[in-house]
Protein backbone atom coordinates (compact mmCIF):
# COMPACT_ATOMS: atom_id res chain seq x y z
CA UNK A 1 0.00 0.00 0.00
CA UNK A 2 1.06 3.54 -0.63
CA UNK A 3 3.00 5.52 1.47
CA UNK A 4 1.41 9.35 1.64
CA UNK A 5 2.34 12.79 3.15
CA UNK A 6 -0.33 15.08 3.59
CA UNK A 7 0.50 18.59 4.31
CA UNK A 8 -1.98 20.76 6.24
CA UNK A 9 -3.54 17.17 7.24
CA UNK A 10 -5.11 18.82 10.59
CA UNK A 11 -7.36 21.51 8.49
CA UNK A 12 -10.82 20.88 7.58
CA UNK A 13 -10.13 19.26 4.41
CA UNK A 14 -6.90 17.03 5.53
CA UNK A 15 -9.04 15.64 8.55
CA UNK A 16 -11.52 14.86 6.40
CA UNK A 17 -9.25 13.18 3.70
CA UNK A 18 -7.29 11.30 6.33
CA UNK A 19 -9.79 9.68 7.72
CA UNK A 20 -11.27 8.49 3.83
CA UNK A 21 -7.52 7.38 2.94
CA UNK A 22 -6.99 5.90 6.44
CA UNK A 23 -10.32 3.52 5.83
CA UNK A 24 -8.52 2.56 2.55
CA UNK A 25 -6.08 1.02 4.47
CA UNK A 26 -3.30 3.75 2.86
CA UNK A 27 0.06 4.92 5.28
CA UNK A 28 0.21 8.05 6.24
CA UNK A 29 1.89 10.76 7.33
CA UNK A 30 0.51 14.53 8.79
CA UNK A 31 3.08 17.37 8.44
CA UNK A 32 1.54 20.46 10.26
CA UNK A 33 1.87 23.62 13.20
CA UNK A 34 0.10 20.52 15.53
CA UNK A 35 -0.85 17.39 16.23
CA UNK A 36 -4.50 16.36 16.71
CA UNK A 37 -5.12 13.82 18.79
CA UNK A 38 -8.45 12.86 16.84
CA UNK A 39 -6.26 11.41 14.03
CA UNK A 40 -2.68 10.41 15.33
CA UNK A 41 -3.82 7.02 15.48
CA UNK A 42 -4.19 7.22 11.40
CA UNK A 43 -1.26 9.15 10.68
CA UNK A 44 2.51 9.68 11.97
CA UNK A 45 3.03 13.47 12.47
CA UNK A 46 5.68 15.79 11.32
CA UNK A 47 5.90 19.79 12.74
CA UNK A 48 6.58 22.59 10.20
CA UNK A 49 9.58 22.97 12.61
CA UNK A 50 11.08 19.74 11.80
CA UNK A 51 10.51 19.38 8.13
CA UNK A 52 14.23 19.55 7.25
CA UNK A 53 14.61 16.25 8.78
CA UNK A 54 11.58 14.51 7.39
CA UNK A 55 13.42 11.55 4.61
CA UNK A 56 10.95 12.77 1.58
CA UNK A 57 12.07 9.48 -0.01
CA UNK A 58 9.78 7.10 1.95
CA UNK A 59 6.99 8.73 0.09
CA UNK A 60 5.28 7.75 -2.77
CA UNK A 61 2.56 10.31 -3.19
CA UNK A 62 2.76 13.75 -1.51
CA UNK A 63 -0.60 15.77 -1.13
CA UNK A 64 -0.11 19.58 -0.44
CA UNK A 65 -3.19 20.88 1.42
CA UNK A 66 -1.37 23.60 3.35
CA UNK A 67 -2.04 26.81 2.84
CA UNK A 68 -3.26 30.51 4.40
CA UNK A 69 -7.28 30.50 3.74
CA UNK A 70 -9.47 33.10 2.09
CA UNK A 71 -10.44 35.90 4.31
CA UNK A 72 -13.94 37.02 3.61
CA UNK A 73 -13.17 39.38 6.09
CA UNK A 74 -10.39 41.07 4.60
CA UNK A 75 -8.14 41.53 8.05
CA UNK A 76 -5.57 39.14 6.74
CA UNK A 77 -1.90 40.84 5.72
CA UNK A 78 -1.13 40.30 1.85
CA UNK A 79 1.97 39.64 2.60
CA UNK A 80 0.99 36.48 4.84
CA UNK A 81 -0.87 34.90 1.37
CA UNK A 82 2.41 34.69 -0.30
CA UNK A 83 4.70 33.79 2.63
CA UNK A 84 2.44 30.56 3.15
CA UNK A 85 0.04 29.58 -0.53
CA UNK A 86 3.67 30.73 -2.58
CA UNK A 87 6.61 30.13 -0.35
CA UNK A 88 5.67 27.17 1.35
CA UNK A 89 4.83 25.27 -1.85
CA UNK A 90 7.95 26.34 -3.30
CA UNK A 91 9.54 24.57 -0.30
CA UNK A 92 7.53 21.76 -0.18
CA UNK A 93 7.54 20.79 -4.18
CA UNK A 94 11.51 21.41 -4.02
CA UNK A 95 11.67 18.53 -1.71
CA UNK A 96 9.29 16.48 -3.47
CA UNK A 97 11.52 17.23 -6.82
CA UNK A 98 14.67 15.97 -5.10
CA UNK A 99 13.29 13.02 -3.69
CA UNK A 100 12.31 9.15 -5.11
CA UNK A 101 8.00 10.44 -4.54
CA UNK A 102 6.15 10.17 -7.94
CA UNK A 103 3.27 12.05 -7.41
CA UNK A 104 2.67 15.56 -6.47
CA UNK A 105 -0.71 17.00 -5.64
CA UNK A 106 -1.20 20.52 -4.99
CA UNK A 107 -4.67 22.04 -3.81
CA UNK A 108 -4.83 25.74 -5.68
CA UNK A 109 -8.03 27.24 -5.74
CA UNK A 110 -10.30 28.05 -8.91
CA UNK A 111 -9.64 31.92 -7.27
CA UNK A 112 -6.28 31.03 -9.03
CA UNK A 113 -7.87 30.99 -12.24
CA UNK A 114 -10.80 33.60 -12.03
CA UNK A 115 -12.68 35.77 -9.11
CA UNK A 116 -15.61 36.62 -11.65
CA UNK A 117 -16.72 33.71 -13.89
CA UNK A 118 -17.10 35.09 -17.30
CA UNK A 119 -18.82 33.25 -19.36
CA UNK A 120 -21.31 30.44 -18.49
CA UNK A 121 -18.85 28.18 -16.95
CA UNK A 122 -15.36 28.09 -15.84
CA UNK A 123 -12.51 25.40 -17.56
CA UNK A 124 -9.48 25.14 -17.39
CA UNK A 125 -9.08 26.85 -20.71
CA UNK A 126 -9.54 30.31 -19.07
CA UNK A 127 -6.17 32.84 -18.77
CA UNK A 128 -5.79 33.31 -14.92
CA UNK A 129 -7.58 36.46 -13.47
CA UNK A 130 -6.79 36.37 -10.30
CA UNK A 131 -8.33 39.51 -7.93
CA UNK A 132 -6.78 40.00 -4.36
CA UNK A 133 -3.85 37.98 -2.43
CA UNK A 134 -5.56 35.06 -1.51
CA UNK A 135 -5.93 34.31 -5.35
CA UNK A 136 -2.84 35.83 -6.74
CA UNK A 137 -0.31 33.80 -4.30
CA UNK A 138 -2.30 30.59 -5.30
CA UNK A 139 -1.50 31.35 -9.16
CA UNK A 140 2.36 32.30 -8.04
CA UNK A 141 2.69 28.95 -6.90
CA UNK A 142 0.86 27.09 -9.51
CA UNK A 143 3.71 28.64 -11.92
CA UNK A 144 6.67 27.93 -9.87
CA UNK A 145 5.49 24.61 -10.37
CA UNK A 146 4.95 24.46 -13.73
CA UNK A 147 8.08 26.18 -14.40
CA UNK A 148 10.11 23.20 -12.83
CA UNK A 149 11.25 19.85 -14.80
CA UNK A 150 8.92 17.05 -13.71
CA UNK A 151 10.64 14.22 -15.53
CA UNK A 152 9.00 11.23 -15.18
CA UNK A 153 6.64 12.25 -11.94
CA UNK A 154 3.12 12.48 -11.86
CA UNK A 155 2.15 16.48 -10.96
CA UNK A 156 -1.34 17.84 -10.17
CA UNK A 157 -2.76 20.93 -9.68
CA UNK A 158 -6.13 21.27 -8.23
CA UNK A 159 -8.39 24.38 -8.67
CA UNK A 160 -11.52 23.43 -6.01
CA UNK A 161 -14.42 25.85 -6.15
CA UNK A 162 -15.77 26.03 -2.54
CA UNK A 163 -15.35 22.56 -0.14
CA UNK A 164 -17.75 21.73 2.12
CA UNK A 165 -18.47 18.97 4.62
CA UNK A 166 -17.93 18.07 8.30
CA UNK A 167 -16.07 20.63 10.30
CA UNK A 168 -17.01 23.13 7.69
CA UNK A 169 -16.89 26.60 8.67
CA UNK A 170 -17.91 29.99 6.71
CA UNK A 171 -20.50 30.96 4.28
CA UNK A 172 -22.36 28.10 4.99
CA UNK A 173 -22.32 27.94 8.55
CA UNK A 174 -23.69 31.68 8.26
CA UNK A 175 -26.61 30.73 6.13
CA UNK A 176 -27.30 28.13 8.45
CA UNK A 177 -27.76 30.30 11.30
CA UNK A 178 -29.57 32.51 9.33
CA UNK A 179 -32.53 30.26 8.85
CA UNK A 180 -32.04 28.36 11.74
CA UNK A 181 -32.69 32.07 14.03
CA UNK A 182 -35.93 32.43 11.58
CA UNK A 183 -34.89 35.05 9.68
CA UNK A 184 -35.54 35.48 6.49
CA UNK A 185 -32.96 35.17 3.41
CA UNK A 186 -33.47 38.53 1.76
CA UNK A 187 -31.65 37.64 -1.68
CA UNK A 188 -34.62 36.16 -3.40
CA UNK A 189 -34.05 38.68 -6.10
CA UNK A 190 -30.67 37.13 -7.01
CA UNK A 191 -31.11 33.53 -9.16
CA UNK A 192 -27.96 32.47 -9.22
CA UNK A 193 -25.93 29.20 -9.17
CA UNK A 194 -23.05 27.88 -8.12
CA UNK A 195 -20.43 25.06 -8.14
CA UNK A 196 -19.76 22.91 -4.58
CA UNK A 197 -17.45 20.62 -3.84
CA UNK A 198 -18.29 18.34 -1.18
CA UNK A 199 -15.39 16.84 0.78
CA UNK A 200 -16.77 12.98 0.20
CA UNK A 201 -16.58 13.66 -3.40
CA UNK A 202 -13.13 15.47 -3.61
CA UNK A 203 -11.49 12.53 -1.41
CA UNK A 204 -12.84 9.89 -3.24
CA UNK A 205 -11.28 11.52 -6.38
CA UNK A 206 -7.74 12.10 -4.93
CA UNK A 207 -7.71 8.52 -4.10
CA UNK A 208 -8.55 8.09 -7.73
CA UNK A 209 -5.86 10.32 -8.84
CA UNK A 210 -3.33 8.26 -6.51
CA UNK A 211 -4.70 4.72 -7.98
CA UNK A 212 -5.08 5.61 -11.83
CA UNK A 213 -2.38 8.02 -11.97
CA UNK A 214 -3.99 9.81 -14.64
CA UNK A 215 -1.68 12.46 -17.07
CA UNK A 216 -0.29 15.28 -15.01
CA UNK A 217 -1.61 18.54 -15.54
CA UNK A 218 -4.26 21.35 -13.89
CA UNK A 219 -8.13 19.86 -13.13
CA UNK A 220 -11.11 21.69 -11.92
CA UNK A 221 -13.05 20.32 -9.08
CA UNK A 222 -16.29 20.58 -8.57
CA UNK A 223 -19.88 18.50 -7.80
CA UNK A 224 -21.37 17.60 -11.03
CA UNK A 225 -24.86 19.98 -10.48
CA UNK A 226 -24.41 23.66 -9.71
CA UNK A 227 -27.05 24.70 -7.16
CA UNK A 228 -28.93 27.89 -6.71
CA UNK A 229 -28.95 29.84 -3.51
CA UNK A 230 -32.40 29.91 -3.03
CA UNK A 231 -31.96 26.03 -3.57
CA UNK A 232 -29.56 25.76 -0.63
CA UNK A 233 -31.69 28.05 1.67
CA UNK A 234 -34.25 25.32 0.72
CA UNK A 235 -31.98 22.50 1.80
CA UNK A 236 -31.23 24.25 5.18
CA UNK A 237 -34.45 24.80 6.15
CA UNK A 238 -35.25 20.76 5.23
CA UNK A 239 -32.69 20.02 7.23
CA UNK A 240 -33.98 21.64 10.56
CA UNK A 241 -37.38 20.84 10.26
CA UNK A 242 -38.35 24.26 8.58
CA UNK A 243 -40.16 26.24 5.68
CA UNK A 244 -37.86 28.24 4.13
CA UNK A 245 -38.76 31.80 4.16
CA UNK A 246 -37.05 33.79 1.62
CA UNK A 247 -37.48 37.69 0.33
CA UNK A 248 -36.90 39.38 -2.73
CA UNK A 249 -35.41 42.63 -1.46
CA UNK A 250 -34.41 45.60 -4.04
CA UNK A 251 -30.99 44.32 -5.25
CA UNK A 252 -29.86 48.17 -4.91
CA UNK A 253 -30.69 48.22 -1.30
CA UNK A 254 -28.91 45.33 -0.57
CA UNK A 255 -25.77 46.68 -2.27
CA UNK A 256 -26.09 49.69 -0.02
CA UNK A 257 -26.46 47.68 3.16
CA UNK A 258 -23.63 45.46 1.97
CA UNK A 259 -21.11 48.25 1.36
CA UNK A 260 -21.99 49.42 4.92
CA UNK A 261 -20.93 46.36 6.43
CA UNK A 262 -17.69 46.66 4.91
CA UNK A 263 -17.28 50.09 6.91
CA UNK A 264 -18.26 48.55 10.20
CA UNK A 265 -17.51 45.09 9.57
CA UNK A 266 -20.96 43.57 9.61
CA UNK A 267 -21.36 39.69 8.68
CA UNK A 268 -22.81 40.59 5.84
CA UNK A 269 -20.31 42.61 3.47
CA UNK A 270 -19.48 43.32 -0.17
CA UNK A 271 -17.14 40.21 -0.17
CA UNK A 272 -19.62 37.82 1.34
CA UNK A 273 -22.95 39.23 -0.93
CA UNK A 274 -20.38 38.59 -3.93
CA UNK A 275 -20.18 34.64 -3.09
CA UNK A 276 -24.10 34.74 -2.34
CA UNK A 277 -24.99 36.64 -4.86
CA UNK A 278 -23.19 35.65 -8.62
CA UNK A 279 -23.30 33.14 -10.37
CA UNK A 280 -20.23 30.48 -10.29
CA UNK A 281 -20.17 27.55 -12.29
CA UNK A 282 -16.94 25.31 -12.24
CA UNK A 283 -16.44 22.25 -14.59
CA UNK A 284 -15.40 19.03 -13.56
CA UNK A 285 -15.47 17.18 -16.65
CA UNK A 286 -11.69 17.57 -17.64
CA UNK A 287 -10.91 15.44 -14.32
CA UNK A 288 -13.31 13.03 -14.94
CA UNK A 289 -12.63 12.13 -18.21
CA UNK A 290 -8.95 11.98 -16.55
CA UNK A 291 -9.82 9.36 -14.23
CA UNK A 292 -12.23 7.79 -16.92
CA UNK A 293 -15.68 8.47 -15.03
CA UNK A 294 -19.04 9.53 -16.38
CA UNK A 295 -20.08 10.79 -12.14
CA UNK A 296 -19.24 11.32 -9.12
CA UNK A 297 -20.78 9.07 -6.49
CA UNK A 298 -22.46 11.99 -4.14
CA UNK A 299 -24.92 14.19 -6.28
CA UNK A 300 -24.68 18.09 -5.43
CA UNK A 301 -27.65 18.46 -2.77
CA UNK A 302 -27.21 15.14 -1.38
CA UNK A 303 -23.68 16.63 0.04
CA UNK A 304 -25.17 19.55 0.67
CA UNK A 305 -27.55 17.78 2.93
CA UNK A 306 -24.98 15.87 4.29
CA UNK A 307 -23.00 18.46 5.46
CA UNK A 308 -26.10 20.71 7.35
CA UNK A 309 -26.97 17.69 8.87
CA UNK A 310 -23.59 17.37 10.75
CA UNK A 311 -23.89 21.35 11.41
CA UNK A 312 -27.23 20.41 13.41
CA UNK A 313 -25.38 17.27 15.18
CA UNK A 314 -22.18 19.64 16.02
CA UNK A 315 -25.33 22.24 17.55
CA UNK A 316 -27.59 20.11 19.14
Amino acid sequence: MRNILITGAYGFVGTNLSFFLAEKGYKLSALDQFCNKDILSYCNFYSWQNVERIDFNQYDTIIHLAGKAHDTKNQSDAQAYFDVNTGLTQKIFDYFLQSSAKQFIFFSSVKAAADVVEGDILTEDVTPKPIGPYGESKIKAEEYIQSKSWNDKKVYILRPCMIHGQGNKGNLNLLYNVVKRGIPYPLGAFDNKRSFLNVWNLSWIIEQIIVKSPDSGIYHLADDEPVSINALIRLIAESQGKKARIWKWNKNFINCTAKIGDICRLPMNSERLKKLTENYIVSNNKIKMAIEIEQLPVKAEEGLMLTLKSFKNNKD
